[in-house]
């Protein structure tokens, strides 16, 4: 068993190594939504299953604080309204979750952060393409597979592998990093 642990902590932390050759993307992104929080715009957040784990964790950061005590930033997880998320689900259909709330709260100059380990979920691709007809700047995380999500976002943060685990490690490791950037340059 312990060969089997060691060979996984390696390929993740190979993961992550590989993730060096995406430094001036991280960097657009933290700019990005940096920018977005000084012009007074909102951050939504939003993917299924881990990734709607993730995206409610990074937006929690945001809001609260990830390392300074400081003012609350607006952050929104869009996975975390069961009403809504319920709702739309019955009266219209599943893929339409995340679009029509950022029809009902986004605006022009906002940011819509989606996560999909695939690149290929319905209702996370339908919203970032709602965002952008709407002037919102769109980030997308995926893994090394999701060249559809590539196709419809501003800037795409791609995890160099396809497992997902290891996918979701690095799209943790990655966003608390831009948390912790956007804070610290906000706040410092």
């Amino acid at each position: 068993m312990s060969e089997s642990i060691e060979k996984l902590l390696q390929d993740s932390a190979e993961t992550h190594i590989k993730c060096m050759s995406q430094l001036a993307l991280i960097e657009d992104i933290v700019l990005e939504i940096t920018e977005a929080f000084r012009r007074g715009k909102k951050l939504f957040l939003f993917g299924n299953g881990g990734s709607a784990a993730q995206a409610q964790h990074l937006a929690a950061e945001f809001v609260n604080r990830m390392l300074l005590n400081r003012k609350a930033l607006p952050a929104i997880a869009l996975n975390t309204d069961t009403s809504i998320i319920t709702c739309i689900s019955n009266d219209l259909d599943y893929r339409y979750i995340f679009s029509r709330q950022i029809e009902a709260l986004g605006a022009a100059e906002d940011v819509a952060w989606g996560l999909s380990t695939s690149g290929n979920s319905a209702n996370v691709l339908l919203a970032l393409a709602a965002a952008r007809q709407m002037g919102i700047k769109t980030i997308g995380f995926t893994g090394a597979k999701g060249k559809r999500m590539a196709s419809v976002v501003d800037y795409c943060f791609m995890a160099p592998n396809t497992n997902t685990p290891r996918i979701q490690e690095v799209h943790l490791s990655v966003g608390h990093i831009i948390c912790e950037l956007v804070e610290s340059t906000l706040f410092s």
